[in-house]
C-alpha cells in the first residue's frame, strides 16, 4: 500500500497544476471565511453599540461553539476544487497512458483504482484538518471560551468532502477526457442535481434532499437562519441523511471498481 501511494506521490509532486490548485484551495478557505468574519464582526459592533447585538444576532457565527459550523458551511461551497483536481489527475492518466503503464508494471486494475479512491480520502481527510484549524483560527480571535460543541460538522464536511471526491473520480472514469469530465461534473453539481431537487422538494414531500450531493450538502445547513428554516420547511432527519450519505458512498466505491475493472484500458 505504501509503496502504491508514493508512486501516486511521484506522479503529482512535480504536476505544477496539483500544487497551483491546492494553494488556491487552502487560500480560498481562509480568504472566503474571513471574509464573512469581517462582514459578521461589523455588523455586530454596529449593533452592540446600540446595546442590540445579544438581542438581534445572539452568539457571534464565529465564536465558539457556531465557528465549527459557520466554517465548515462557508468551506462547503469550495468543495468544487478539489474535485476538479480529482478529475484532473486522473483523465491525465488516460491522457498519458499512465495508466496503461502501471498494469503493464504489475498493477492489477482494482489495485490502481483502489489507489485512485485512497486519494481521494486523504484529500478529503486534509481539506477536513485544514477547516478545523480555520475554524479554531477564528473562534480563538473571537475571544469566546473552546467549545467542542457543534463540532460534529466537521465529520459532516469530511463526508461532503468524500462525497464530492469521489462523485468527480466517477465522471473521470465514465468520460475519461478531461474537458468532458469537468463540464459534466460542473453541470450536474451546479444545475441539473440542484433542478432536480428543487422539482423533488416540491413535488415528492421534500424528497430532492436525499439525492447523491443534496444528501450532503444538507448535513451543513445554513447555520444563520436555521431556526428560521426549520419552522418554514419541514426539517430533514439527519440521521436519515447520514445513513443515505455513507450508503451512497459505498455505491460510489462499487460503481468506480466496477467501470474501471470492466473497461478497456
Amino acid at each position: 500500500m505504501l509503496q502504491r501511494l508514493s508512486i501516486e506521490w511521484m506522479k503529482l509532486k512535480h504536476y505544477r497544476t496539483f500544487w497551483i490548485l491546492s494553494l488556491l484551495y487552502m487560500v480560498s478557505i481562509f480568504g472566503a471565511n474571513y471574509i464573512v468574519f469581517r462582514v459578521q464582526q461589523a455588523i455586530y459592533e454596529e449593533k452592540q453599540s446600540k446595546g442590540m447585538a445579544e438581542l438581534v444576532l445572539g452568539t457571534p457565527p464565529f465564536a465558539f461553539p457556531n465557528v465549527w459550523h459557520t466554517t465548515t458551511y462557508i468551506s462547503s461551497f469550495l468543495l468544487f476544487l478539489p474535485g476538479l483536481l480529482m478529475i484532473i489527475s486522473v483523465t491525465n492518466e488516460y491522457s498519458y497512458r499512465t495508466h496503461r503503464q502501471n498494469i503493464i508494471d504489475g498493477w492489477n486494475r482494482r489495485e490502481f483504482i483502489t489507489m485512485k479512491i485512497v486519494l481521494a480520502a486523504i484529500g478529503a481527510l486534509i481539506s477536513t484538518v485544514f477547516v478545523a484549524l480555520t475554524a479554531l483560527l477564528f473562534g480563538f480571535v473571537q475571544g469566546e471560551p473552546f467549545t467542542t460543541e457543534k463540532g460534529i460538522f466537521i465529520f459532516y464536511f469530511f463526508i461532503q468532502a468524500l462525497s464530492y471526491s469521489l462523485v468527480a473520480l466517477l465522471f473521470a472514469i465514465l468520460f475519461k477526457r478531461g474537458g468532458l469530465a469537468i463540464g459534466i461534473f460542473f453541470l450536474y453539481a451546479l444545475v441539473l442535481e440542484n433542478l432536480i431537487a428543487g422539482l423533488m422538494n416540491r413535488f415528492l414531500d421534500y424528497s430532492g434532499r436525499y439525492l447523491p450531493l443534496e444528501s450532503t450538502d444538507n448535513l451543513i445547513p445554513f447555520p444563520l437562519l436555521e431556526n428560521v428554516q426549520r419552522k418554514i420547511i419541514k426539517a430533514p432527519n439527519i440521521t436519515a441523511l447520514l445513513i443515505v450519505s455513507l450508503v451512497y458512498l459505498v455505491l460510489y466505491y462499487f460503481f468506480i471498481n466496477r467501470k474501471f475493472e470492466t473497461d478497456d484500458l
